[in-house]
């Protein structure tokens, strides 16, 4: 037969068994205190996206410095630097910035039909 206890809880009779009892009677271990948790991945995430954009066999010159003019407001000697870029070396970093601006450039560059990716700086 188990043993049973009465116990009154916020107005309530509860039954207590020995178990109940038991871990009642348990000694509770101490709280440690834990400064920082110990991790060995680190993402920074204040470093700065870099949008890059591809050369294609598809767009004329004059199309990617047009997008490159309206879509971050550059001059026109500087848009055609970066196109230039593009063309020459095959790839040319056109902005960088959080990740949440670099993947909305992103989104707008294939919108206009240019190729682009970005990357952590």
């Amino acid at each position: 037969m188990t043993a049973a206890r009465t116990l009154v809880d916020n107005g309530r009779v509860r039954l207590l068994t020995t178990a109940d009892a038991t871990l009642a009677a348990a000694p509770m271990a101490d709280p440690t205190v834990v400064d920082d948790p110990v991790d060995d991945t680190f993402t920074d995430e204040d470093r700065p996206w870099t949008v890059l954009v591809w050369n294609d066999p598809i767009n004329l010159m004059s199309y990617v410095t047009f997008v490159f003019q309206k879509l971050f407001g550059y001059s026109h000697e500087k848009a055609h630097a970066l196109m230039l870029d593009v063309h020459h070396k095959g790839r040319a970093a056109v902005a960088n910035g959080p990740r949440e601006e670099a993947e909305l450039h992103v989104f707008r560059l294939h919108e206009h039909g240019l190729w682009a990716t970005m990357q952590q700086d």
